[in-house]
């Protein structure tokens, strides 16, 4: 279908339930908009935190939170009752998965039957959290439809997957375009009208399935693609050819190539999770997605790869890991935010205790691990000399490399960090 027409204002107030990493900045974008945002969390002490003004989301930075308190376009409870006064309910609730690697929506569920209670009369209600295609309409719409509701008359639902990217500054709510589908072509219509308000382009497609299926695809793409990086990153240390000057060389193609990148492994919410959602989807389809899964594999064995390769530089100086003082740069799942969600790093910081390895870390942004009882330490000189070996698992912008790599008597970059920073490699590093 055709990108959306000429922006359209949306009259109403906005409910957002669920204000993490993708609520929290859609909220901020629809109040900077002049649209009345009601947020709503069950978290209390996330709620009361809000409301003071203080900021769990460092895209969202807390002086512009307080701005829209005080102007009175936004606020926060963690009472649905509210949604009563909502033209529009954006569902940003997550969907993990469970043990089994199977989806887990209870918390879309949950958060739906809250929003029924007080849907007001002619209201949309859009779901952003990634899922399965189906979910839509027929986990949702069933839902808001108990109450003698129809869905294209006395209510409106719609999918549009969340395009957050946490730390990015270039492609924010607004740059980013947005994907919307219907259950009906006017429930369509009226989330073309929501989006238009906050973003500078909006797609529709024909139904929610294929909007659900467009994120995943989205996802799924970087799982695959980064799998064959990482694959191919192990390949080439048995062979010792360098994978990054592979990846450099080929990329000078200007087509048919697009760059991607290996590392210990996969984080966030959406590249680790979102094809187990597809994979899992297909097999009541009677088709089992082997491409899919083996990326899978591929990506969830990289943290014990990237433990093995720590083993073996430590062996290459005759130290066993047992007793090793290992420091690991970043912990976060990407440069330069807190975000611990499906992490790597703590993979391989569980393999190291396991190990016996006395364990240290430092990132500026994630001050303390309540699961591991662990500070963050500061980046010194003592502290780089006492480690046997730095790692660096997460290139944070504020990462001090010149004396990483000037105290530090053996580096494993699993980021390729330190030829970025000087241009080459010098002799106590080793890459991935």
């Amino acid at each position: 279908m055709e990108p959306a027409g000429p922006k359209t204002l949306f009259d109403g107030k906005v409910a957002i339930i669920g204000l993490g990493y993708v609520g929290l900045p859609l909220a901020v974008a629809f109040a900077d908009a002049g649209i009345p945002v009601i947020g709503i969390d069950n978290d209390g002490d996330r709620v009361d935190a809000l409301e003071s003004g203080e900021s769990h989301v460092e895209d969202v930075r807390a002086e512009r939170l307080r701005r829209l308190i005080v102007e009175k376009m936004l606020r926060f409870t963690a009472d649905y009752s509210f949604i009563r006064e909502a033209s529009a309910t954006i569902i940003c609730l997550p969907t993990p998965l469970d043990e089994h690697k199977e989806p887990d929506l209870s918390a879309v569920v949950a958060g739906s039957e809250a929003a029924a209670q007080y849907l007001a009369p002619d209201a949309l209600v859009v779901l952003e959290s990634t899922t399965y295609p189906g979910t839509t309409r027929e986990v949702l719409l069933p839902i808001f439809e108990r109450h003698g509701r129809r869905v294209g008359e006395d209510f409106y639902l719609a999918f549009s997957p969340e395009r957050i990217d946490p730390g990015n500054r270039l492609f924010t709510v607004s740059k980013t375009p947005r994907i919307v589908g219907g259950v009906t072509p006017e429930c369509t219509r009226r989330a073309e009208q929501l989006y238009s308000n906050v973003t500078q382009q909006v797609y529709a497609v024909s139904a929610p399935e294929s909007a659900e299926l467009a994120k995943l695809l989205e996802n799924t793409f970087r799982s695959v693609n980064i799998a064959l990086a990482n694959e191919l990153a192990i390949l080439c240390h048995r062979m010792d050819i360098d994978v990054w000057e592979v990846i450099e060389a080929a990329g000078t193609k200007p087509f048919g190539f697009m760059p991607f990148y290996p590392g210990p492994g996969l984080g966030g919410h959406c590249i680790p999770i979102d094809p187990f959602y597809l994979s899992w989807r297909a097999r009541s389809f009677d088709m089992n997605t082997e491409f899919i899964d083996l990326a899978g594999r591929v990506n969830v064995g990289m943290a014990e790869y990237a433990f093995n390769r720590i083993t073996g530089a430590l062996n290459s100086r005759k130290r066993a890991v047992n007793g090793s003082r290992v420091l690991m740069l970043g912990v976060s799942y990407k440069p330069n935010v807190s975000d611990l969600r499906e992490s790597p790093s703590l993979k391989i910081l569980e393999l190291l205790i396991d190990a016996g390895a006395e364990v240290s870390y430092h990132d500026p942004h994630v001050p303390y691990l309540p699961d591991k009882d662990l500070s963050s330490v500061k980046l010194t000189k003592e502290e780089l000399v006492q480690a046997d070996c730095v790692v660096i698992a997460t290139n944070h912008e504020a990462l001090d490399l010149h004396s990483t790599v000037k105290f530090s008597k053996q580096i494993v970059d699993f980021r390729n960090a330190v030829r970025q920073e000087f241009g080459k490699m010098p002799s106590n590093v080793e890459v991935l």
